[in-house]
């Protein structure tokens, strides 16, 4: 047992301030020099994390208080990155809690610690933002016992020690209102309620990869919690793989963590976290052991992937003009490549040799690996998203959610009405007198595709949306498809304001004037339920007599510019949407208007399936 190390995983809803707590520990334990110049959310270091201010992946820090060396696992607070969060598990002893002192528990909260109390990790709960005026610390707290005791928590777990905290601030304290003024009740209170690591330096060597990392000196990195033994820099260590079988390879370079840089050391005792270079081709969830005396750990668990998308090349008329990585064998090594970082993803053949099935967690999951791609230069196109499911006892399956909805009080009629076509059942409802009213439902998975976007726009964007996976349930048969049609370029050229002008009546259009568009590709959302071929390319006539109306000025509304996720929200079965780095289009996937099946045949003959 190491007494001089913590390893603690932080747990919070996105945007409950997680990061930013990390930010000012690091600060307040002199972890960075005073005169470092320093962004704002340190541990958001991926470009998608920083603009829509969650976090993705999972990430160690570590830092020193007194002399107890303290890694801390930052765990996303989203369950379509449960893979992230079962990985980040293994690495700890103890996890901090942390809540919203107004908004308190909510489902992804739920999620990551109904993991961590299944791993018997011991809890220190944080209520954080207590500066906010419609902070309610007790109403909160109680519900954060409730959620415990909902969870089946030990005894043990449940008498947890509560720190109040405002990150922002960097002030912690142990009860409302007393003298503190900095981290310091925080930092004791994981010394103290945090077990150090259990380990013996002198057993056998068993170190778990958690995470992957790449350097283009060193080639893959792994970063390995050592639960037994001592990892020495040059010494020869086996790699056991996940089929049972074991490698040799030597270990070239060894770091530890501290703040968001990696020392480099000769040797990591058990219960410390380490980098290891020199590891060629391990994955994770496999372990390092003794070549002599070998004692391989548990391979890593992960739950199952419950949505399913159709990744292609692209093969529109625009194909190959923004992209960089155009071809199927540039998409299969770029989805492999994933593979070997993200353990919750798999990936299919299909019968196309063009097509891959990626299967996931969730919509956002994929979304965020689509956005990831475009953004390195890849060009692909990707089918609607579809649920998986399993033959249990002869009976068909599908996963099931729980879905909590926080809207204004307004707009309750609304968001019953609109996920009661989508098979949801109602468990619970709670008025907190704030004027917002938070429901709780079950509904199957594939009633959440689409719904996101569908609610912030019925609700005027003040909709909080969350969603949870809850288990498996028997099909529900069918269920209602989009209900509207959509608008298809006839022919190729660029999209005219006449044309638009002309259109707009029609329905909701996803262009605006002066923007290339091909025969097939979807310019925006028909009123009715069939298809319209339309031509958007129509110029006004020019004649030598004017009429005196004849001149009226073009007013257009302005048009919906779908972004990714909403995009693969909206499309339909036979459709398309078209990713590069520059655009993002939607399509049919049959071009030809003629050879194109009718709305309706297409949904009939997909149901038949």
């Amino acid at each position: 047992m190491n007494k001089h190390i913590r390893n603690i995983a932080i747990i919070a809803h996105v945007d409950h301030g997680k990061t930013t707590l990390v930010d000012t520990m690091l600060r307040q334990s002199g972890t960075f020099r005073a005169n470092q110049t320093l962004i704002d959310r340190v541990m958001d270091s991926n470009e998608l994390e920083r603009e829509r201010g969650i976090t993705i992946l999972a990430k160690s820090t570590a830092l020193t208080y007194h002399d107890t060396k303290i890694n801390i696992v930052d765990t996303p607070g989203h369950s379509d990155f449960g893979g992230e969060v079962e990985r980040a598990l293994r690495m700890v002893d103890g996890v901090l809690l942390l809540v919203d002192a107004s908004e308190g528990p909510l489902p992804q909260t739920r999620y990551v610690l109904q993991k961590a109390l299944q791993a018997k990790l011991p809890p220190v709960v944080v209520l954080n933002k207590i500066d906010r005026s419609d902070a309610r610390c007790q109403a909160v707290l109680n519900e954060v016992y409730d959620l415990f005791i909902d969870l089946d928590a030990t005894e043990e777990q449940i008498e947890f020690p509560v720190i109040y905290t405002n990150a922002r601030l960097g002030v912690a304290h142990v009860t409302l209102g007393d003298s503190s003024t900095d981290l310091a009740p925080l930092f004791d209170a994981i010394v103290k309620f945090i077990p150090p690591p259990a380990g013996d330096p002198e057993a056998v060597l068993q170190a778990q990869v958690t995470n992957l990392d790449y350097s283009d000196f060193l080639g893959r990195i792994a970063i390995a919690r050592v639960f037994n033994g001592t990892i020495r820099n040059g010494s020869e260590v086996a790699i056991a793989k996940l089929d049972g079988s074991l490698v040799r390879t030597k270990i070239t370079k060894l770091y530890t963590f501290r703040g968001l840089t990696r020392d480099e050391t000769q040797a990591v005792v058990a219960g410390d976290i380490a980098a290891i270079a020199g590891v060629e081709g391990i994955q994770i969830g496999e372990s390092l052991t003794d070549p002599e005396n070998p004692a391989p750990l548990e391979p890593l668990t992960i739950d199952e992937p419950t949505i399913a998308m159709v990744f292609t090349v692209n093969t529109s008329p625009f194909a190959g003009r923004e992209g960089q990585f155009v071809t199927s064998r540039d998409l299969r090594d770029r989805l492999q490549k994933e593979l070997l970082t993200n353990v919750s993803i798999r990936v299919e053949e299909s019968d196309s040799t063009d097509a891959f099935r990626v299967l996931g967690r969730g919509e956002l999951q994929l979304a965020i690996l689509i956005e990831t791609m475009r953004r390195e230069g890849y060009e692909l196109m990707a089918g609607k998203p579809t649920i998986v499911t399993r033959e249990v006892n002869g009976r068909r399956m599908e996963p099931l959610e729980l879905l909590v909805i926080d809207i204004p009080e307004s707009f309750t009629g609304i968001v019953i009405e609109l996920v009661g076509s989508r098979r949801a059942e109602m468990t619970k409802m709670v008025n907190h007198g704030t004027g917002r009213v938070r429901m709780e439902f079950r509904i199957p998975s594939r009633g959440l595709i689409g719904l996101r976007s569908v609610l912030l726009t019925d609700s005027r964007g003040t909709a909080l949306v969350h969603s949870l996976f809850e288990g498996w349930t028997e099909y529900g048969g069918e269920m209602a498809l989009r209900p509207t049609g959509v608008l298809v370029a006839d022919r190729g050229g660029a999209s005219t304001a006449y044309a638009l002008w002309n259109l707009q009546e029609r329905g909701e259009m996803f262009v605006g004037p002066v923007v290339p568009v091909y025969e097939g590709m979807i310019v925006g959302e028909n009123a009715r339920e069939d298809d319209m071929d339309v031509n958007i390319t129509k110029e006004k006539k020019q004649t030598n007599m004017r009429a005196s109306g004849a001149d009226e000025a073009i007013r257009l509304i302005p048009h919906r510019a779908l972004n990714l996720e909403q995009a693969l929200d909206f499309i339909a079965d036979d459709e398309w949407v078209e990713i590069t780095p520059k655009s993002i289009r939607l399509r049919k996937k049959v071009l030809d208007p003629k050879k194109r099946p009718r709305r309706w045949q297409e949904i009939r003959a997909s149901q038949v399936q």
